[in-house]
């Protein structure tokens, strides 16, 4: 290939991508207009369904997994509280 064949082919697909730009700023300049107001009740129907949906299971802690959270947080006041009393001196 000469060079201005390959300089051809380059202005070639310049030209393709700039239109294909164009189309797409076009698309969404047309789909960011809103118009002023509340939003219609099948929007808010869809959104709301689509938050149920996403909404995961309550989770419950076994009575042992309470009780190990539990020695845990005395052992860090304890510590806490050496720290503070140490610190006093």
């Amino acid at each position: 290939m000469a060079l201005s064949e390959i300089l051809a082919s380059i202005d070639r697909e310049i030209a393709q991508l700039q239109k294909a730009r164009l189309l797409v700023v076009g698309i969404n300049n047309s789909t960011a207009k809103r118009e002023p107001g509340r939003p219609r009740k099948v929007a808010a129907a869809v959104a709301t369904t689509a938050a149920k949906a996403a909404k995961k299971k309550k989770r419950n802690l076994s009575p042992e997994g309470r009780k190990r959270i539990a020695e845990a947080v005395k052992r860090r006041w304890a510590a806490q509280r050496k720290a503070a009393a140490v610190g006093a001196k």
